[in-house]
């Protein structure tokens, strides 16, 4: 009698500066944890940049958001309500009072790369969910050195070396190349939830729409 339990691998492509990639990622997660024992999952943290021309400074959320989206300041603030409404649904905490600013994520998603290299992919998720955090709840530049090595402490990163890696360009050919993946292979909004390679969850969907997609993949594999 085979026992052995269907095999899900999962690339989790995101932004640390987009709500809903928090939201996606906490939803997937209590979708997972509702399919413990029922699956082995291989879960994979991938470079996507909202912002990829931003400079470091970055840029006032509700006049970029304007313009980029079209978007009037009451139609945002909406949008945000809607955002932490949806949040609190998952367990995560936005504070979009103490979020002004949306950045450049380049350095963070070099760190993320490395974590993954260093301990795997639990610590790397550690990191994006410090990261997140940082960011949404706390009101911090997820680009900025002192919060990268803060957040990487969080994770149990060691600090060393992390500091090494924020302060060089290591890892910068190898974030470029994955981010073209993704692009290449029609991504353009994120979070994109890909499995096995070949299936495709668009959005921070709600946890019960990620766990019957995956006991549905989990079946036909």
């Amino acid at each position: 009698m085979n026992t052995a339990v269907p095999a899900l691998k999962i690339d989790f492509v995101s932004d640390i500066v987009c709500p809903w990639c928090a939201i996606g990622l906490s939803a997937l997660e209590i979708a997972l944890s509702r399919l413990e024992g029922e699956v082995a999952v291989q879960l994979h943290v991938q470079p996507f940049e909202l912002h990829p021309d931003m400079g470091p400074e970055g840029a006032e959320v509700v006049p970029y958001l304007s313009k980029k989206y079209g978007m009037s300041a009451e139609q945002v603030a909406q949008n945000q309500q809607h955002i932490a409404v949806r949040g609190a649904a998952v367990g995560f905490e936005f504070r979009m009072d103490r979020r002004s600013r949306t950045y450049n994520t380049f350095d963070a998603h070099r760190l993320l790369h490395w974590a993954e290299l260093e301990g795997g992919a639990s610590q790397q998720r550690a990191l994006k969910h410090a990261l997140l955090r940082a960011h949404f709840t706390d009101g911090e530049n997820p680009g900025a050195r002192e919060v990268l090595l803060a957040c990487a402490e969080q994770a149990g990163l060691v600090a060393e070396r992390a500091a090494e890696v924020v302060d060089s360009d290591e890892y910068a050919d190898a974030v470029r190349e994955r981010e073209r993946l993704y692009l290449d292979a029609g991504i353009h909004s994120v979070p994109a939830v890909i499995i096995n390679d070949r299936h495709l969850i668009a959005g921070g969907q709600p946890p019960e729409v990620f766990e019957q997609a995956l006991r549905q993949i989990a079946a036909e594999t």
